[in-house]
């Protein structure tokens, strides 16, 4: 019943380590079937050489194991939670060094070139420190609620900025299936290393002006699109 979703979820998986995303086991991605109302996602600690369709573990939205031998992802409730509070269709972590290094500054990643602005809406957010008490309580499943917590005080269109940084942690991302939140967790990693690269040069660069932002956003992804060869402008 679910081996196209686990397949789909290995190759996204898989990809992490093909594009320098992960280190040793650093990493997941999972992907949602709101018709079954489950989603798969990477077990915890099996290194990707090794990794197999058969390990993918199928979890209910609540984060009880459907199928599988194996016990899922340690960030698994973070993933639950998100699929329960959003209408995302896949989440990817990583330990990506540029976006976590970000993420460890504490600092938004402000949108000084036209890369960022092709794929992301404005200034990416870095959420805050969980507190002790968080941590103590239930890490994952607090992880995921300062995620949601954040896209909601700063009135985020999760749609259109696709992913998010945890202070002192790393970027989460998501799309809507396992492969583009897997690509938007590339371009966050790209465009943090550009931004430290620039920062460099700079030390003070200036914002992208607006008009020019809004511009690059919207003919890939508004209404009226028209970069590349269908309506949403992918590369």
């Amino acid at each position: 019943m679910y081996d196209l979703l686990k397949e789909k979820v290995l190759n996204a998986n898989l990809d992490l380590p093909l594009n320098n995303l992960v280190k040793l086991t650093w990493g997941n991605v999972s992907q949602v079937d709101r018709a079954l109302n489950v989603f798969a996602i990477k077990p915890s600690g099996v290194p990707y050489e090794k990794l197999k369709k058969e390990d993918i573990v199928v979890c209910d939205l609540e984060g009880n194991i459907v199928e599988g031998n194996l016990n899922p992802s340690s960030d698994m409730k973070t993933h639950a939670y998100l699929y329960r509070n959003t209408e995302v269709g896949a989440v990817c972590h990583t330990h990506s060094t540029w976006a976590t290094a970000y993420a460890q500054s504490g600092n938004d990643v402000e949108v000084y070139g036209t890369t960022h602005a092709d794929s992301f809406y404005g200034s990416i957010p870095c959420a805050r420190y969980l507190t002790a008490e968080e941590v103590e309580d239930d890490y994952e499943l607090n992880t995921g609620k300062v995620i949601v917590e954040t896209i909601k005080s700063k009135s985020i269109d999760y749609l259109s900025m696709p992913g998010i940084l945890l202070h002192g942690h790393a970027p989460f991302t998501w799309g809507k299936d396992a492969k583009e939140a897997v690509t938007n967790s590339l371009i966050l990693e790209e465009v943090c290393k550009m931004n430290i690269l620039t920062k460099i040069i700079k030390t003070n660069p200036e914002k992208l002006p607006e008009h020019i932002s809004e511009k690059h956003y919207q003919r890939k992804h508004g209404k009226n699109a028209y970069y590349g060869q269908n309506k949403k402008g992918e590369i």
